[in-house]
């Protein structure tokens, strides 16, 4: 069988995405064989096509991009139970760019009748990640007010929502008006326009100088440092993301004075096994089930159309989850 797919040659910009055919075998032991009809962008395709660090493992040329998609099974291999043609799954696995696949069974999950294939391709990483920050990282307690950077990104939408759930206070930060509105609609209570406001400044205002408990911090470089000042003591700040570049080296010392806590996690490591995948899944299955999280598609590209789709999530052009469809 013969599939579309895209991949890379080399490190660099959206043009560097390649459409081409790729012959794909029967499943193998322990695999399934799903015809995607979703496929997850995500910022971790951006910095895998650039070459810079993010969650993803450094491997040879050529690549085929992405790690996230949904469809249904056309066929499964042998040793494979709990799974069987025609059922509509979600998968994590490198190599998502790519129409049919094979995948080990143990990166696949069942969807739930309230996640519609698309909104899986397009938001299941999102929501597992979603599912570490808030339950297992640093517990969100009733009470707590926690920032949001990006919140009306496809990761702050998700959180936004959870987080409230959960009882947070929740402030977003967002670059625009038209992304307030989107920040609270899914969740904030407060909204800070970064570009217009000082966050550090307002956040102290917000919680009436104490500061928040966590910070959730996609951004990266721009506003980790002054995110520090944001915190309450024992706070915790998580960066997860780097859409505005690395987070380098900085003082130590500016976490003494209030005992903080930083962190750096990757989604890779909270599903490495087919257990913590599968109680991940259960945990956000359950969420969107009591209405606590809604998942939708922000925006959604033709499969020919990925290098369009990169330009736009690298220039911060997109509002949610962006997914590609074949």
């Amino acid at each position: 069988m013969q599939s579309a797919a895209i991949q890379i040659q080399k490190n660099g910009g959206p043009d560097e995405l390649e459409f081409i055919e790729v012959a794909v075998p029967p499943p193998g032991e322990g695999e399934v064989q799903i015809r995607q009809s979703a496929i997850g962008v995500n910022f971790a395709d951006i910095y895998q096509r650039r070459g810079s660090h993010g969650p993803h493992q450094p491997t040879s040329f050529p690549i085929v991009l992405g790690s996230q998609g949904a469809g249904r099974i056309e066929a499964v291999g042998p040793g494979v139970s709990g799974l069987e043609v025609g059922q509509s799954v979600g998968c994590f696995q490198p190599g998502a760019y790519q129409v049919v696949r094979n995948v080990p069974a143990a990166r696949v999950v069942p969807l739930p009748a309230q996640i519609p294939e698309d909104v899986a391709g397009a938001t299941l990483l999102r929501g597992l990640t979603a599912e570490y920050l808030l339950r297992r990282i640093s517990p969100v307690q009733p009470g707590d007010a926690v920032l949001v950077h990006a919140a009306a990104g496809g990761m702050g939408v998700i959180l936004c929502q959870w987080a409230r759930a959960l009882g947070a206070t929740v402030i977003g930060t967002v670059g625009s008006e038209a992304k307030r509105e989107i920040a609270l609609a899914h969740g904030c209570h407060h909204v800070i326009d970064y570009r217009r406001e000082d966050f550090v400044a307002r956040t102290l205002e917000l919680t009436d100088g104490r500061g928040v408990a966590v910070v959730y911090d996609a951004v990266g470089k721009d506003v980790f440092v002054p995110s520090l000042s944001c915190l309450r003591p024992l706070g915790m700040a998580i960066n997860y993301g780097t859409a505005s570049g690395d987070v380098e080296a900085f003082d130590l010392q500016l976490l003494h004075a209030k005992s903080l806590m930083v962190c750096r996690p990757t989604l890779r490591t909270f599903i490495a096994d087919a257990a913590s995948l599968r109680q991940g899944m259960a945990a956000l299955s359950e969420a969107v089930g009591a209405g606590h999280v809604r998942l939708e598609v922000g925006q959604r590209f033709a499969f020919a159309d990925a290098r369009e789709a990169h330009r736009q999530l690298e220039a911060r052009q997109t509002s949610g989850a962006v997914v590609l469809i074949p």
